[in-house]
């Protein structure tokens, strides 16, 4: 059912999925089922909910963005939303995928490696606390449902260069958010932000997507520490 359900979806988005990719999908699926068993992964279950509430959501932003030969870090990634799906259907994709919960990266460096992913940097670590390196070192970040937008853009776009893209999932309140954020947005070099809103098939609601594009530098300063941003948002 799995795989009907996503060449169907993958289909209505104009995506192109072969079998080696719907094979991916079907693994991390079950993976997800086990793990999900004993540890709290995803409050989502059922083959046609993963597929459809996860799989097609996540894979929804390749068409707003273009992922192919690009770099790209998924700031607290969960079980790998988005950031992992993306590979699935992009194995070219450089990804990194941060998360500050060990268990969590533990269960995605095994099923990475269980993918054929041995290229896929799975990292522990706060965005905020991310090693050097990693600074302005993305063409991309994408993260979903992780926090309100004023403080996911001061973790997010530190890590995309110049020229590159800011995706960030959201709900219903995606414009209240953006208007919230406009000003720190901009102090960390982020351009306009603008909402696109896009269907998931089979699914009642539609989604929305804030596209930020990286125009400036980020301040040396930024990101702070999680407390401070929290007592003090941009």
């Amino acid at each position: 059912m799995l795989r009907e359900i996503l060449r169907a979806g993958f289909g209505e988005l104009g995506l192109a999925a072969d079998e080696a990719a719907l094979e991916r999908l079907e693994l991390y699926c079950a993976r997800l089922t086990e793990a999900n068993r004993v540890m709290n992964l995803t409050a989502i279950e059922g083959e046609e909910n993963v597929a459809r509430l996860h799989f097609l959501d996540c894979a929804a932003l390749l068409t707003l963005a273009d992922f192919r030969g690009k770099t790209a870090v998924d700031v607290g990634t969960g079980a790998g939303f988005p950031g992992l799906v993306l590979k699935c259907l992009r194995p070219e994709l450089e990804l990194t995928l941060l998360d500050s919960l060990d268990k969590r990266v533990r269960f995605l460096s095994a099923l990475c490696g269980e993918l054929g992913f041995a290229d896929v940097n799975c990292l522990h670590a706060r965005a905020e606390e991310a090693p050097p390196a990693l600074r302005e070192h993305f063409d991309l970040a994408v993260s979903r449902a992780v926090a309100r937008l004023n403080l996911l853009g001061e973790l997010c776009l530190p890590f995309v260069k110049v020229g590159g893209r800011f995706l960030a999932m959201k709900g219903p309140d995606a414009a209240e958010e953006l208007r919230e954020a406009e000003k720190g947005l901009r102090l960390l070099g982020g351009s306009e932000g603008r909402i696109v809103e896009y269907a998931v098939p089979g699914v009642a609601l539609r989604h929305n997507a804030v596209l930020i594009e990286k125009a400036a530098h980020t301040p040396a300063r930024y990101p702070r520490r999680w407390g401070q941003m929290k007592k003090q948002p941009l």
